[in-house]
């Protein structure tokens, strides 16, 4: 299973490809002889994805009492881990743009990645012990591997969906994936990142946003990301009911010692009110 899983993501290799700006940030950031003065101008060497991060610095998304206009004033505030994160964040979805699909809206699959990155980031906060920012990356790209199937497997994946439909939506998608293909999205997008060379929390978290094995190397993280995906389809679905969205494992919550039920009613709430700014931020749509 691992070498078609391989095989099925190195196709791919081609057409989507990481940000430059992210590839040199990490290139400096593993570097012992580099400095946040480095980072500064290989950022500002990047004149779309400045303008982005000095208007998330200026948003409501940190909140800062005053005003970022400067990029080496930006990662002061935010962090040079988080200015890789975001470098990420505000570039996928045109990495992906490459990678064509016909079987679902390329706007509700980012939307959907958005809220659940949103609300991973609001969980990481209340969790604590955490990097909301690297779990709003984990977040937003959770589903990748849905893409890369939509594109490379049509077939099988729209054999998968009807799978789903036909049992009147109570076969999750990743389950009728594996009947039809015998690995499913969450997998292939862990092994994409994995051949990214994306830190291992990434991988984790993509990998097993459905089911969390009890060898996991980050747990927490990984929890948060499995629930940040049921309450994202809640928020879509403006529902508070648990049953109108994939269970979330019961370990789940208690890894995190968040209590679901508030969870459900705050979060849900904040990220509803906050996805429009956020669209224009991160997906550069004017929603």
């Amino acid at each position: 299973m691992r070498t078609n899983i391989t095989e099925l993501v190195q196709d791919v290799g081609n057409l989507v490809t990481l940000p430059d700006v992210f590839v040199r940030i990490t290139r400096l950031l593993e570097d012992p002889d580099s400095s946040t003065a480095d980072i500064a101008r290989t950022v500002a060497q990047d004149p779309a994805f400045t303008l982005r991060l000095l208007r998330i610095a200026n948003s409501s998304f940190y909140g800062f009492p005053s005003a970022i206009d400067t990029v080496a004033k930006a990662i002061s505030m935010i962090g040079t881990g988080q200015v890789r994160s975001l470098a990420l964040a505000t570039n996928v979805a045109e990495s992906f743009k490459g990678l064509p699909n016909t079987l679902v809206s390329m706007e509700n699959f980012w939307k959907h990645s958005l809220y659940c990155a949103l609300i991973a980031r609001s969980l990481a906060k209340q969790a604590g012990r955490c990097d909301p920012d690297a779990l709003f990356t984990a977040g937003l790209l959770h589903d990748i591997g849905e893409l890369v199937l939509f594109n490379r497997m049509p077939l099988q994946a729209r054999y998968a969906l009807l799978l789903v439909l036909d049992s009147g939506d109570e076969l999750p998608v990743y389950q009728a994936e594996r009947q039809i293909m015998g690995f499913d999205h969450a997998q292939v997008g862990g092994e994409l990142a994995r051949q990214w060379q994306l830190p291992e929390m990434l991988v984790e978290c993509i990998e097993h946003h459905h089911e969390m094995p009890p060898t996991l190397r980050y747990p927490r993280e990984v929890a948060l990301v499995h629930i940040a995906n049921s309450l994202a389809l809640m928020a879509e679905l403006n529902t508070q009911e648990p049953d109108d969205a994939p269970p979330v494992e019961p370990n789940a919550w208690s890894l995190t010692g968040l209590d679901p039920d508030a969870a459900r009613r705050e979060i849900i709430a904040e990220v509803q009110t906050s996805i429009a700014e956020a669209e224009k931020l991160f997906l550069g749509r004017a929603s």
